[in-house]
């Protein structure tokens, strides 16, 4: 867990670098500041424009589809928040084990959830056939 944190710290770095002499070199006076704002709102607002996209042809489906993504990634934030908790106060390791394991316990519980979802959708749909069947 720590050294992808530490890969993905290099890889932010060195894009924060590239970034700024890119701007150096274009004559640009950036602040580090001020590229955050930038690069940050563009990525921010590029990712909005994606997940806009996908959630309404999610919503032409399934709005579950979409209330699953989104609490995926609140689960994603909140386990990655933990395993760096255990890290600052030590009261824990912070290993990618232990943020696979919290992933894959989310993974059961909605997989349990979906089953029982289809199986009662599968009862409504016999009742209304069974019921347009005695109607006829």
């Amino acid at each position: 867990m720590k050294e992808i944190i530490i890969l993905l710290a290099d890889v932010v770095n060195v894009w924060h670098d590239v970034i700024q002499k890119f701007s150096r070199m274009m004559g640009w006076d950036f602040s580090d500041k001020d590229l955050h704002f930038w690069v940050i709102g563009i990525l921010g607002f590029g990712g909005l424009i994606f997940v806009d996209i996908l959630f309404h042809a999610l919503a032409r489906m399934s709005i579950t589809a979409i209330s699953f993504l989104f609490t995926f990634a609140m689960v994603l934030v909140f386990v990655f928040a933990v395993e760096i908790q255990q890290k600052i106060t030590g009261s824990g390791n912070m290993e990618f084990g232990d943020a696979l394991a919290s992933i894959l316990g989310f993974f059961l519980f909605c997989g349990i959830y979906f089953v029982f979802r289809l199986i009662g959708k599968g009862i409504k749909l016999y009742r209304q056939k069974n019921e347009d069947e005695t109607a006829a």
